[in-house]
């Protein structure tokens, strides 16, 4: 056997901390729409309402004191008000499902991962990387409500696979928080650093590694390119049959960590999953012979998964 399920309690406390995460993450995003302040500015003997937009470090005159813009402020606060009110509450609740998630052993995707997912989500970059590898079998056995087997898990490096289709939209993201992405791997954990030789890989002092993926070259993709002007950030390398993965069917699952945190995860469908992994273990050149074993192993679980309808191909 190759998994087990989860207690009946550690199954109900994920479904419960997963309506609570959720609906805390529409009302983030709500929130957002609602950052900065707006205020009455006196100019020239007139006053103007004015809205500030903190991410952008920009104001915005929305016009003169009237009955109109005066309505615009009345609505903008009491909503603003209303919205800040219900994130407390729920995040009151989050860190309640947190600690339930910690007694009852809910999860065990490692700290580190979903620190380093949480701070891309907060950086607005999450659209713009995939896990793939091993990591993504936690989102799947979240997913089925199952432990799998430790030796089809261990690992000490993540693989982020970059989107190059969306290399325009990933610059612009990337220069309105005037980063470079090693700097915000160093949000999770200030001791990453590039690694010396391959500078698409950061390393962390526990030797914990990020790796960043793209496609090979298509059409007028940049090649070789690097994540932002820093000479010193990461450069995302080409990997064999990685446009396979950039256009896989996407699988989206809450995962939990040791601790309880609780972050979404974005990898490939398990489908895909199982046929990459089959590719790896059979066609793939050069590749250790203990790395297919895992291969193999990794794809016989999660066909067993989708056999017995623990999980769906898409």
């Amino acid at each position: 056997m190759n998994y087990l399920p989860l207690s009946d309690n550690a199954a109900r406390q994920v479904i419960d901390s997963m309506t609570i995460f959720t609906e805390f993450q529409r009302v983030k995003v709500q929130a957002q729409s609602y950052a900065g302040s707006m205020y009455w500015k006196q100019e020239g003997g007139h006053e103007y309402l004015v809205k500030t937009r903190p991410r952008r470090r920009t104001q915005e005159r929305l016009g003169a004191r009237s009955e109109q813009t005066e309505c615009i402020f009345s609505e903008y606060t009491a909503r603003k008000q209303a919205i800040e009110s219900r994130l407390k509450l729920l995040h009151e609740a989050l860190i309640e499902a947190q600690r339930m998630n910690k007694a009852l052993k809910t999860g065990r995707t490692p700290n580190l991962v979903v620190t380093l997912l949480g701070v891309l989500e907060d950086a607005g970059l999450t659209k713009h990387f995939t896990v793939v590898g091993t990591h993504a079998l936690y989102a799947y056995e979240t997913a089925a409500g199952v432990r799998l087997v430790p030796g089809a898990l261990a690992t000490q490096d993540v693989d982020l696979l970059w989107d190059a289709r969306k290399r325009v939209q990933f610059m612009t993201d990337l220069a309105e928080l005037d980063a470079s992405m090693l700097s915000i791997l160093q949000r999770a954990d200030p001791t990453f650093e590039r690694k010396e030789g391959q500078y698409e890989t950061a390393i962390n002092a526990r030797g914990f590694e990020v790796d960043f993926l793209r496609r090979q070259p298509v059409d007028d993709d940049p090649h070789p390119f690097c994540f932002s002007a820093d000479e010193g950030d990461l450069w995302p390398v080409q990997a064999v049959r990685a446009s396979v993965l950039t256009s896989a069917p996407r699988f989206e699952h809450l995962v939990i960590s040791a601790t309880g945190r609780m972050v979404v995860m974005r990898t490939i469908a398990p489908a895909s999953f199982v046929e990459f992994k089959r590719w790896l273990a059979e066609k793939a050149p050069q590749r250790e012979e203990t790395k297919r074993r895992r291969d193999r192993l990794q794809a016989d679980i999660v066909q067993e998964l989708l056999d017995q309808k623990l999980l769906f191909p898409r």
